[in-house]
């Protein structure tokens, strides 16, 4: 059985945890799942390889929520690099699934976005480990998680 592991914070200001166990529940089934909750983004590569060194999770998920001031920004891209890293060092898949509250006008656009871009990923992690071959048909089709899709440049 395949396990995903879910990391998120206790910084973020949705439950996008939640979100992407949710989604993955009502995917499919042959798996399990792990969640670890970190208080901070820089907290999450860590985790992440923990989870999959210690907890053998076959993909992990790291959602985190950057705030808008410009070290949130900082932290953000560290927390990134870290996560690249974890995934060379334990050649696994880790989906960063990051949402900055820039990215939305209000709090309820920004809730909006964080849970549908968790869920977006969600099925692209389920895809990675059980459906590759739907990505492929995905790919160069513009996907934007969280947003709407823009399209292939040429149809």
């Amino acid at each position: 059985m395949k396990i995903i592991g879910i990391a998120d914070t206790t910084f973020a200001r949705w439950n996008m945890g939640a979100s992407a166990i949710d989604e993955l529940e009502h995917i499919g089934t042959g798996f399990r799942i792990i969640r670890h909750t970190v208080p901070g983004m820089k907290d999450l590569p860590v985790a992440c390889k923990k989870m999959i060194e210690e907890e053998q999770c076959n993909i992990v998920m790291a959602l985190g929520m950057p705030g808008p001031m410009e070290k949130d920004k900082m932290c953000a891209h560290e927390a990134s690099t870290g996560i690249i890293r974890a995934q060379l060092m334990t050649n696994t898949h880790i989906i960063e699934v990051f949402v900055h509250e820039d990215e939305a006008d209000n709090d309820k656009e920004l809730a909006v976005l964080a849970d549908k871009r968790a869920r977006e990923h969600a099925v692209n992690a389920y895809d990675l480990l059980f459906r590759p071959e739907r990505l492929v048909k995905m790919a160069g089709t513009g996907q934007r998680q969280g947003f709407e899709d823009k399209g292939p440049v040429f149809k």
